[in-house]
């Protein structure tokens, strides 16, 4: 009869059946040959005498020099007692069928990718696995821990269950981890995004504010240029006024120096009567030209300019004092500036109106 098929079957039910083969003493695959108890529960041979030598320590093995009757041996997972004979734990009968089943699982299991890496072993018995896991000191151990060893009084678990427990656990903290990465991930995004926002906003507030002063300079230039001209104008009228005057007092100089020559030449003249032919007339002409003397002057103070003085200390302070501010201060430093171009105080503006 072919009972492989129908004692292994696929899925969840070979899970089911690996529980089943466990020895309650190892917690591992039972290893063979495997002994039944009279209350049919299975245990691995080697478990088996472990636990009755500790529990029989006069008792030897079949090499051994003391001999007795027997021995007592309870079921570790029924504490059913069991009375044993002088061959202890190799008078049991073995179990063949779960053998042969365990065979046949490890058989089907053969498929399975095995794992890479040595299995750890127990630092206080260095042949054993850690194949359990000690619940009260929270450790993972061995066998022989629990039933000679430090664990002894100790509550443990299948390795398996704690390791798919905490590998539950640790998948949890990975994915609370991760949400919490992608909320970090967000935030940093948000943070990139406000970074970028900031510098924009940043160039445009400069443009804006590049662009008013541009308008300051230009308003200045205007007013600057416009101020030059007037002085020029001024400039060239006054130099025009001089100038004339200048031309003026110059023909009249010249004037002034023909008729001195010619009142030389008249003194020179050795006749009388030649002399005063010319003599009267040349008085008249000297007399005129003394009186024409009185020719366009300018004033005192003429050449000055100081009359185009400009005051800018309070704009030069009104540019100090800029800064950023809301609207309203920006409204109030305006009508302070018409106040000021007015000649009404500020302080008395109210009283004013």
């Amino acid at each position: 009869m072919d009972y492989k098929s129908s004692l292994i079957p696929d899925g969840n039910a070979m899970e089911n059946l690996e529980k089943q083969l466990i020895c309650p003493i190892c917690l591992e695959m039972f290893t063979k040959p495997v002994v039944i108890l009279p209350c049919q529960h299975n245990l691995c041979r080697k478990c088996a005498n472990d636990i009755f030598q500790a529990a029989n320590p006069y008792w030897t093995n079949r090499g051994g020099s003391v001999s007795m009757s027997g021995g007592r041996f309870r079921c570790p997972s029924c504490r059913h007692e069991v009375i044993m004979d002088r061959h202890g734990v190799y008078g049991l009968q073995r179990n063949l069928l779960v053998e042969n089943i365990i065979d046949i699982y490890k058989q089907e299991c053969s498929s399975r990718p095995l794992q890479k890496g040595n299995h750890p072993m127990c630092k206080e018995h260095e042949d054993e696995k850690i194949n359990i896991y000690c619940l009260t000191c929270e450790v993972p151990t061995c066998s022989l821990c629990k039933v000679f060893g430090a664990h002894q009084a100790c509550e443990v678990a299948p390795l398996q269950n704690i390791f798919q427990g905490q590998k539950t656990e640790l998948s949890n903290c990975i994915s609370m981890l991760v949400a919490g990465n992608d909320r970090v991930q967000t935030i940093i995004s948000q943070l990139e995004d406000s970074c970028r926002v900031t510098k924009e906003n940043s160039h445009q507030v400069k443009e804006e504010l590049s662009q008013k002063f541009d308008a300051l300079y230009a308003i200045l230039d205007e007013k600057k240029s416009e101020l030059l001209q007037r002085i020029t104008q001024e400039q060239e009228e006054k130099l025009g006024f001089i100038e004339a005057l200048i031309l003026q007092y110059r023909e009249q100089l010249e004037k002034s120096t023909k008729l001195v020559e010619t009142a030389i030449q008249s003194l020179d003249e050795p006749g009388g009567a030649t002399f005063l032919l010319s003599a009267k007339q040349l008085i008249k002409s000297i007399v005129e030209a003394s009186k024409g003397c009185q020719l366009g002057k300018t004033e005192q103070g003429f050449e000055s300019m100081d009359y185009f003085t400009v005051d800018l200390e309070h704009i030069a302070e009104a540019l100090r004092a800029i800064d950023f501010g809301t609207d309203e201060d920006e409204e109030e430093f305006i009508e302070d500036e018409e106040d000021q171009e007015e000649g009404v105080p500020t302080e008395g503006k109210e009283g004013h109106q």
